[in-house]
């Protein structure tokens, strides 16, 4: 599994609830999910040279306890599945104390940029999906991955 370094929360983060914005959230989970590109062969660089590179189609955040001015966290990445266009991926965000901030479940596609529109990937990086896969796949199965939103209901009596 891919664990991002630390990153520091930021004081314009902070919302006037004096905690982070939903918002920011995101941002420390794009950039550990830059970081795990990178190392698959998806970052920056591949998108310069190759003018190809990822959308997200779908993210799913749950935000498990506040972070606050000051704190440090980090993040992993988990590829849950792949196919020739597309990679669903999981993420924790965690204190560096350990304990769980939030999680993303994303779905990315694979984009040519002159369209833009979704190509299949590479068999360079297909290679390197199977093998992040591969390795991915003795891991527990995420507990909060493929959750759907829905307002649960007690049934009447």
């Amino acid at each position: 599994m891919f664990i991002s370094p630390a990153m520091q929360i930021e004081k314009g983060w902070i919302d006037y609830n004096g905690h982070l914005n939903m918002a920011y959230y995101n941002v420390l989970f794009d950039r550990a999910g830059e970081d795990a590109f990178e190392k698959i062969g998806l970052g920056a660089e591949y998108a310069r040279t190759r003018a190809l590179t990822s959308y997200s189609a779908e993210v799913h955040v749950c935000y498990v306890r506040e972070l606050h001015f000051g704190h440090s966290v980090t993040a992993t990445f988990q590829l849950l599945d792949h196919d020739e266009k597309r990679m669903r991926f999981y993420q924790e965000l965690r204190h560096v104390d350990g304990w769980l901030a939030a999680t993303c479940e994303q779905l990315s596609l694979h984009v040519d940029m002159s369209g833009p529109r979704v190509v299949p990937f590479p068999p360079d990086i297909l290679a390197n999906l199977e093998r992040v896969q591969a390795n991915h796949a003795s891991l527990r199965p995420p507990v909060r991955a493929g959750r759907a939103i829905a307002i649960k209901r007690k049934a009447p009596e």
